[in-house]
């Protein structure tokens, strides 16, 4: 079933003020209930989901909308702003477009908590039910044909393509910061990216899809859950994306009851003047978390250097990103029978039958026209392959021409597109892009070819072919070629090979520690939180592709990115929703955390991509959370740690040298009971980030299972710190909760953070993880 949801485009003419000043928007909350909680107001009541459609909530909406309208009119000047967006649903406040004098004004008027000024977001982008074990899944669920059944997973990203078989508006900040382009900047829930369709169809996307690209069939895609129905917002465009319109949007996906709430979007950096948890953005999550909705974020895609992660809250699940085992080889064979490993979906070089054919090798620079009148930059970026006009056709025509990444690709300008399209043009047999020993190594990703091609990515490779192809190339006195001798052949790379290590975190995905200011200090929270597949997922696309060109007309495509790793937490997470439809949503997302795996399919701890291309070191849980989600086991933890709203306040005020006061505008929420550390906030985690001598912290686990069950207690404990966890066992019965515990001793004092783990093991064999991240920073 597909939810589009559609709103009213609120139209605004962009004006400068009459002394000059550039508009910006801001971003104001406002003393007072929202909607959701204008009656809740004891903590037994948080997470029931608000009717919206009754009399009292439509009264206090457009009493509200009334307020906001006053309280501008009452501040500003007439004629200097416009009013965006009013926040009513989980958050009380508005959008307004105005000049930076005249938001002094709202610093210190009557009623503002909050103001920040607006800033940009960005996108984080059929085999990965397969890996990781869903059809066993669905055997529990009643089969594919019910996974996810009743539940709503919301989706806010760049639209989504309705008429795709993997499937049965916010515009007003984007509108107001820049001049949209009506080609392709569609104001409607189209998506003329591919991002949000591709997105979407990973969570929820319908089972058994047949993948065809370029008339090859690659196999069947399915989402994690695909009978879950899906809210689609569109707050991104190709042009800009604001943050205005993805909080209108969690107001109102929040609003219209989505369990689920998908965020492969986000702010580009960490607010500059305020901390990390007390952003605009972390507060609409943390009021959607209150209000019952589980938000699962992408942890941001700028590994593998540590403080990268841009999910920083507690009360959001952040989703790093990690490969399959699923690759797609190709390979280039030269005349002399060197068989040179590369990466290209795309045919082999054939001709008659189906055996390879070897065909003339040459290398593009030789390939330039002589005495010719074209622009400087056609020449010098002629060994790029870039302009068709620049190379002898008789040359290039039926032959393997090598293409070389230079100066033009490093600095963005130019394409492989253009490469494709010079290819066709000249009716290249095929083309080779390979690495510039200048450059050094490039990451190449299996792309869709339209014509035989391969991607050399390593320049020890590159030297290889180089070597060979100069040995049997016979040139003039000039230097000018006479006689190409050297031949190649590119084998078929669009088979895939289910071989190797899995799972590997990611290169780009974005590391922990977590951190709670722009300064990077870090803080007592577990960041990123768990890991998914998000390294060449294949799913749905937008044939239009503005941003992408090279997959212009698919409609499927092979994309990376933890964009691409959080639709799958999030189709795990209906699944478990629909199976246990009372579970709040810490407690969807301890199932998730304590049953998930640190092991990869060899039996040994999950490796990661470090900076060097093409290496491995061992990973740690700032670089997978808890571990690889394991969806079956997640529906049956045995045991969870759950935390509410109140918890959260006092995690907040806990947090060291926080100023109550700021708790209380931020959130609302009043600083009580405290904890003694924010450690002790109770996640299926503990992270420490100094422990001075001894620390002693405190975890409350319920058990969800229907009967009683005897746990022992294991440590694992990081190095240079001794752990001792109590009760060492303990007998719990259903619905029942037992306290643990823990005390921390530094007995080694060291200079970074050390890992570990504690175990609880049941005897009706559930197995309950807590990853352990310590710095101890002097022993007693």
């Amino acid at each position: 079933m597909i939810l589009v949801l559609k709103n009213l485009l609120l139209l605004f003419v962009l004006l400068v003020s009459c002394n000059g000043e550039d508009r910006k928007i801001y971003l104001v909350l406002l003393e007072g209930d929202p909607i959701a909680f204008h009656h809740v107001k004891t903590f037994s009541q948080e997470g029931n989901k608000l009717d919206p459609n009754s009399e009292a909530s439509k009264a206090y909406a457009n009493e509200l909308t009334k307020s906001h309208d006053e309280f501008l009119q009452s501040n500003l000047e007439r004629g200097s702003y416009d009013k965006i967006y009013s926040f009513k649903h989980i958050i009380n406040g508005v959008a307004v477009h105005t000049t930076p004098s005249q938001i002094e004004k709202l610093k210190n008027a009557p009623r503002v908590k909050l103001l920040e000024e607006d800033r940009r977001v960005k996108q984080m982008t059929t085999y990965t039910p397969q890996f990781l074990g869903i059809p066993a899944v669905w055997t529990q669920e009643g089969g594919d044909k019910n996974a996810g059944e009743g539940i709503v997973i919301g989706f806010i990203d760049s639209g989504i393509n309705p008429d795709h078989p993997s499937f049965a508006f916010f515009s007003a900040g984007a509108q107001t910061s820049t001049t949209l382009n009506e080609s392709i900047d569609i104001l409607s829930p189209f998506d003329a990216v591919g991002h949000g369709s591709h997105v979407a169809s990973t969570a929820a996307g319908n089972f058994g899809v047949p993948v065809v690209v370029n008339g090859l069939y690659y196999g069947r895609a399915s989402g994690m859950a695909p009978r879950a129905r899906i809210a689609v917002y569109k707050a991104i465009y190709p042009s800009i994306g604001t943050l205005s319109d993805v909080l209108a949007a969690i107001d109102q996906a929040v609003l219209d009851g989505v369990d689920i709430l998908t965020l492969s979007v986000g702010p580009e950096e960490p607010p500059e003047d305020k901390l990390t948890f007390l952003s605009l953005f972390e507060i609409f999550m943390l009021a959607a978390h209150k209000a019952g909705t589980l938000v699962v974020q992408a942890a941001g895609n700028e590994g593998p250097s540590p403080y990268t992660v841009i999910s920083y809250s507690p009360w959001a699940v952040g989703v790093a990103s990690c490969d399959t085992d699923r690759t797609y080889p190709a390979t280039l064979i030269l005349g002399n029978g060197l068989k040179i490993a590369g990466v290209g979906l795309s045919g082999a070089t054939v001709g008659d039958g189906l055996m390879i054919q070897y065909n003339k090798l040459v290398l593009a620079k030789d390939a330039i026209k002589i005495n010719t009148t074209l622009p400087r930059i056609a020449i010098n970026n002629a060994e790029e392959c870039q302009y068709p006009e620049a190379f002898d056709p008789l040359v290039v025509q039926d032959s393997v021409v090598i293409c070389t990444f230079s100066a033009g690709f490093y600095n963005g300008t130019s394409t492989l597109t253009a490469i494709i399209q010079t290819a066709i043009v000249l009716r290249f047999k095929a083309f080779v892009f390979v690495a510039n020993p200048t450059y050094g190594d490039f990451i190449a990703e299996p792309i869709p070819f339209a014509t035989p091609a391969i991607m050399i990515p390593a320049t020890t490779d590159t030297q290889n072919i180089l070597q060979y192809y100069e040995k049997e190339t016979v040139r003039d006195t000039n230097g000018l070629v006479v006689r190409y001798g050297g031949r190649a052949g590119i084998s078929e790379g669009r088979n895939a090979s289910y071989k190797g290590r899995a799972p590997i975190v990611s290169r780009f995905s974005s590391r922990g520690p977590d951190y709670i200011d722009q300064s990077k200090n870090p803080t007592d929270v577990l960041k990123p939180d768990i890991l998914a597949p998000g390294h060449q997922i294949w799913a749905a696309w937008s044939p239009m592709s503005v941003l992408d060109p090279i997959l212009s007309g698919h409609n499927f495509a092979l994309m990376s990115g933890t964009s691409m790793a959080t639709p799958h937490i999030a189709g795990v997470a209906a699944m478990i929703k629909q199976y246990n439809p009372s579970w709040t949503p810490s407690m969807i997302a301890s199932a998730i955390s304590t049953t998930a795996s640190t092991y990869d399919n060899l039996g040994e701890p999950i490796m990661a991509h470090g900076f060097d291309l093409y290496t491995l070191h061992t990973s740690a849980p700032f670089g997978f959370g808890a571990g690889l989600v394991n969806p079956s086991r997640a529906l049956h933890p045995g045991l969870v740690f759950s935390a509410g709203y109140e918890d959260y306040i006092s995690f907040l005020c806990s947090l060291p040298n926080i100023d109550s006061r700021i708790v209380k505008t931020a959130t609302g929420g009043i600083c009580g009971q405290l904890f003694e550390n924010p450690s002790d906030l109770n996640l299926p985690s503990i992270t420490i980030t100094s422990l001075n001598g001894s620390r002693k912290v405190h975890r409350t686990v319920r058990n969800v299972e229907r009967k009683a069950e005897t746990y022992l207690s294991a440590v694992l404990p990081p190095k240079g710190v001794a752990v001792n966890i109590e009760p060492s066992w303990f007998i719990i019965a259903p619905q029942g909760t037992q306290d643990l515990h823990i005390m921390f001793n530094v007995t080694q004092a060291l200079d970074d953070f050390t890992f570990g783990e504690i175990v609880l093991t049941g005897s009706l064999n559930h197995v309950v993880k807590m990853p352990l991240s310590i710095f101890p920073i002097c022993t007693t």
